[in-house]
């Protein structure tokens, strides 16, 4: 089974193809110049595809992170996986971002994985020490952000300078050397044997409410 995966969720576009499990090319875009990086999403998967003598009718799986996250990237990776998988009639499983850098810890505590969702709140999930998830993706306020210290907690930078003046640690995700894309593709390969993912049932992960940006009205 050959399966595609990206996310433009976090930090960066992570594309990644692999075969029965085994990774064939992966690629990490970021920004360029004014552009922000999920632009490149689709240029990207050609230039995969390209490489390896593929079309996109090779493709078996499509997997996408479906936040939380950038509203921008959530809409772009979300929209472009139901579109391919779609065209294609094939499976279309999604992984959220916080599940994803989960799989960052490598030590025997449970992981709390803390984003930035502004207006001090923050998206939170937890995971016991085998990856089941313990709590499910959710919005806290600024109050409940001390709860986890018995966990390693996974983060972005606004929440670690936030919990850093509280006294609480954190570990920035940009810190791990694991390749984002690769875990995405490593979950949505796990989760394709024992699941029926029809590309319809895909919903994006919006824990609140878009920003809505309102017209100026003229003086």
């Amino acid at each position: 089974m050959k399966l595609l995966t990206f996310d433009t969720c976090l930090d960066r576009t992570y594309v990644a193809l692999s075969e029965d499990g085994t990774i064939i090319e992966s690629k990490i875009v970021e920004n360029k110049n004014e552009k922000y990086h999920s632009a490149f999403l689709i240029s990207t998967i050609v230039n995969i595809l390209k490489n390896n003598n593929l079309t996109m009718q090779n493709i078996d799986a499509i997997g996408t992170n479906i936040g939380p996250g950038s509203f921008t990237g959530i809409r772009a990776c979300v929209t472009v996986a139901r579109v391919i998988a779609q065209q294609l009639d094939c499976p279309l499983v999604g992984v959220s971002s916080l599940e994803i850098l989960s799989n960052l810890n490598r030590q025997s505590k449970k992981t709390a994985v803390m984003l930035d969702a502004r207006k001090k709140q923050f998206y939170l999930a937890l995971y016991d020490t085998d990856g089941r998830e313990l709590l499910q993706p959710q919005l806290i306020n600024d109050e409940k952000a001390c709860d986890y210290t018995d966990c390693i907690i996974i983060s972005d930078e606004a929440v670690q300078n936030f919990l850093a003046q509280k006294g609480v640690k954190t570990t920035l995700y940009k810190n791990f050397s694991d390749e984002i894309g690769l875990i995405l593709n490593r979950l949505a390969f796990e989760k394709l044997k024992c699941g029926d993912y029809h590309w319809a049932k895909l919903k994006p992960l919006y824990l609140q409410a878009p920003p809505i940006s309102k017209p100026k009205v003229a003086s």
